[in-house]
């Protein structure tokens, strides 16, 4: 095992990218002595992380995540960036695995040398993160990767997850398509350090700058970002490449803006306390549901809920007892 340890260990340091990648898959597996192996790793790793500009991607399934973040990185491996891109893909209902759809529409990227592009399968985790996202940025930053970027499914269940494990949560919108009301509702804004209206060339270019608009207008209302300002909002068309330089340039001012406050570490300092909190709460679900005999009980009151015989209440006093 140690042997195992001290090789993943040197070959993420060098940036072996098969090695990159078999450590990443080994901080995402549940198997109990996977575990105890990929702690140990990330104790090794630790001291060389944390130096990466962290980004998430979050928005609505069709806004272009993948599209954009395939524009963007391209741009930053062009400038001299070293970009490590984790995706986080709806999970096959089949097999439980990545469909891998996020890495096929991130052709220019997926083949770059100075670029990692790992799709993972959400399983069904809320907020369109995974419980190890923190430990796969840990080993890509380990790895020299200067610039991470987090693309979620856009589930939109939980992006406090998202915004945890990022410095600078970029939400993309759509025109024409009541994207940025509902984005309201949702409180996702309350989250946002930028706004990119996506989409925004040929017929979709007038809707997106309306949308824009009506946008701009609206974050003020809503809790203020770095610097006390109201998030920017961009027009982007992440197909033509008109508007992601912009984009990048928000994205930088933010990250500035967090330095000069020192509100940077104190945005990754609460970060790891969140994610530590998500953790026991999945660590402690695992353990109830490995309880003797809980499954069949479970499914009982499962039954008796469903017949509405008993209330859902009652069915949950039954099994915490």
């Amino acid at each position: 095992m140690e042997d195992l340890i001290e090789g993943l260990f040197a070959g993420v340091r060098s940036g072996d990218r098969t090695a990159v990648g078999r450590a990443i898959t080994l901080v995402e597996s549940t198997r109990p002595d996977d575990r105890h192996q990929a702690q140990e790793l990330l104790e090794r790793l630790l001291p060389y992380a944390g130096g990466a500009h962290r980004v998430g991607v979050s928005g609505v399934p069709g806004s272009g995540k993948s599209t954009l973040i395939d524009a963007l990185g391209t741009r930053l491996t062009a400038a001299g960036h070293r970009v490590g891109v984790l995706a986080v893909d709806p999970s096959s209902t089949l097999t439980g695995g990545s469909i891998l759809g996020d890495k096929t529409r991130m052709n220019r990227l997926a083949v770059d040398e100075d670029a990692f592009v790992r799709p993972s399968p959400s399983a069904g985790t809320l907020g369109g993160v995974i419980s190890t996202t923190p430990q796969s940025i840990t080993v890509l930053e380990a790895a020299g990767y200067d610039m991470v970027l987090v693309e979620t499914v856009g589930v939109g269940q939980s992006e406090a997850a998202v915004h945890a494990a990022v410095d600078c949560l970029c939400v993309l919108a759509l025109g024409g398509a009541g994207d940025e009301l509902q984005a309201v509702k949702r409180g996702l804004l309350e989250l946002v350090d930028v706004v990119a209206v996506n989409k925004a060339d040929g017929a979709g270019e007038r809707p997106a700058r309306l949308a824009a608009t009506e946008l701009s207008r609206a974050l003020p209302l809503l809790a203020p970002t770095a610097g006390g300002a109201p998030p920017p909002v961009v027009c982007v068309s992440a197909l033509t490449g008109a508007g992601i330089d912009e984009l990048w340039s928000c994205i930088v001012e933010h990250r500035r803006l967090l330095e000069a406050s020192g509100a940077l570490a104190s945005r990754r300092a609460q970060g790891r306390l969140a994610w530590m909190r998500l953790l026991l709460e999945r660590r402690l679900l695992e353990r109830f549901d490995a309880q003797p005999g809980l499954a069949e009980r479970r499914a009982e009151l499962e039954q008796a809920v469903e017949q509405g015989r008993v209330t859902p209440e009652s069915a949950v006093e039954a099994l915490l007892q």
